[in-house]
């Protein structure tokens, strides 16, 4: 007999709990609807909680523009960037040139160059992409 007076004991607690556990399920629904808040963005991209005074801007769909914008020839040299050799390790196969007109350093490797060059060579190359960022492509040395 006691063992069926421990067993309904436990099914009590059982329903308890499980009861206990709907009714925090419950509350945590309320609060959560209670929390929301309705964030607006300004044509700037600022954040507020307020709506905008100014009425939205009616956009075409033509005018949207998916993706990078097509790059036009300008008629330039197909050299553009000047600069100048920092360091180049003809062993290893690698170095660094300063770009000229921002003095941003770029990574040359001898696979990329037209030309051997050396350090404090005056150059013009163009930027391509590399694993770890910009580099400098089709390096030639610039005739003075």
């Amino acid at each position: 007999m006691a063992d069926s007076y421990q067993k309904k004991e436990r099914e009590k607690k059982k329903r308890k709990k499980r009861k206990e556990k709907q009714e925090r399920k419950e509350q945590k629904k309320f609060e959560d609807k209670s929390q929301i808040e309705f964030m607006y963005v300004d044509e700037n991209g600022q954040f507020s909680t307020t709506p905008p005074d100014k009425p939205k801007k009616e956009v075409k769909l033509e005018d949207i523009e998916i993706g990078v914008p097509k790059h036009e020839d300008d008629g330039k040299s197909k050299y553009e960037r000047e600069g100048k050799v920092k360091f180049f390790n003809a062993e290893k196969g690698y170095g660094f040139i300063i770009e000229k007109d921002t003095q941003e350093s770029y990574f040359v490797h001898a696979n990329d160059l037209e030309e051997e060059i050396d350090a404090e060579d005056k150059v013009a190359f163009e930027i391509g992409s590399g694993p770890k960022g910009p580099i400098a492509i089709n390096v030639q040395l610039q005739k003075a």
